[in-house]
């Protein structure tokens, strides 16, 4: 069975970090592109970073660009999100996602295979 299985999350001041984490299983992993994906209380879904199936390409949306890292280990088959400066503008829950790509390098956040079960970030005092 093809799974995605997060962990981490959880409540965190405003200005504090957090690390969640993804870990793949039945399907080969080191093909595939890793999206993080979150949603907000009211507000749909969005892609804040990708990273490529060889782990040297990665992407970030605007608004996380230089407080969130994404990083990837093929031969664990995870994936970590580490978020940093964090503000109650990131409260989500958040999502992991592989899509497989027929390049090593570059990443999308569309047409992804697999999903995992979310995980809650709040950011609040």
């Amino acid at each position: 069975q093809s799974q995605l299985v997060q962990s981490g999350g959880g409540l965190v001041q405003p200005g504090g970090s957090l690390t969640l984490s993804c870990a793949a299983s039945g399907f080969s992993f080191q093909y595939f592109v890793i999206a993080w994906f979150r949603q907000a209380p009211g507000k749909e879904r969005e892609g804040i970073s990708c990273i490529s199936p060889s782990g040297g390409f990665t992407n970030y949306r605007d608004s996380v660009k230089g407080r969130f890292a994404v990083s990837r280990d093929n031969a664990k088959s995870s994936v970590t999100l580490q978020m940093s400066s964090l503000e109650p503008e990131d409260t989500a829950v958040y999502y992991c996602a592989a899509g497989q790509h027929g390049r090593t390098e570059g990443c999308f956040y569309y047409g992804m295979d697999y999903w995992g079960k979310g995980t809650l970030v709040n950011v609040s005092s």
